[in-house]
């Protein structure tokens, strides 16, 4: 349960005076269907920024790691691995830092060769964090009202602790994978 907010009264407008100071986290999408939208509901505040095209021409333009965490999606299959990469270096070269890497399980086991993709990128991420398959998913409308797993529910708070750069993320070194 979350305390209460007490409100000021600042004219025409009302502005809690509690509520938590977080950043609004910045995810983007390593391709279509990798679970950015979902996991901006799951993480409010969190903005979908959409799927990150690794043209010269950014729909967005670059982020800034400094005023907003980044968070990159992907699948756990070996071509979504690579796309990641692609997303990550789109990302880094534009002068951003990627907090945490969120690979989304499709429900089947996670290929070695994707594994070792994971592996290699998580020195370039402040952390790879796997979110585990959730097959309720396929049925609600609003993931927001979806009871979640212990697992799922593990996965959501280590992203936010890195995301808000706390917890894990200062007491391991960069490129942890968080399996």
């Amino acid at each position: 349960m979350t305390a209460p907010l007490a409100l000021v009264s600042t004219g025409p407008a009302v502005l809690p005076v509690n509520a938590p100071d977080r950043r609004a986290l910045h995810i983007w999408g390593a391709h279509g269907g990798s679970g950015a939208t979902t996991l901006a509901v799951l993480l409010d505040p969190a903005r979908d920024m959409g799927t990150l095209s690794t043209d010269a021409d950014y729909r967005y333009p670059p982020p800034y790691s400094a005023t907003n965490p980044v968070l990159v999606t992907c699948r756990c299959t070996t071509w979504s691995a690579i796309k990641a990469q692609a997303a990550i270096t789109a990302l880094t070269r534009a002068g951003g830092q990627v907090k945490v890497l969120a690979v989304v399980s499709d429900g089947w086991p996670e290929p070695p060769i994707a594994t070792a993709w994971f592996r290699l990128l998580s020195a370039q991420v402040g952390a790879v964090v796997r979110m585990p398959f959730l097959p309720r998913l396929r049925l609600c409308n609003d993931p927001a009202l979806l009871p979640l797993t212990r697992a799922a529910r593990q996965a959501l708070t280590m992203i936010r602790s890195l995301a808000d750069g706390g917890g894990h993320d200062a007491a391991a070194p960069r490129g942890t994978d968080c399996a």
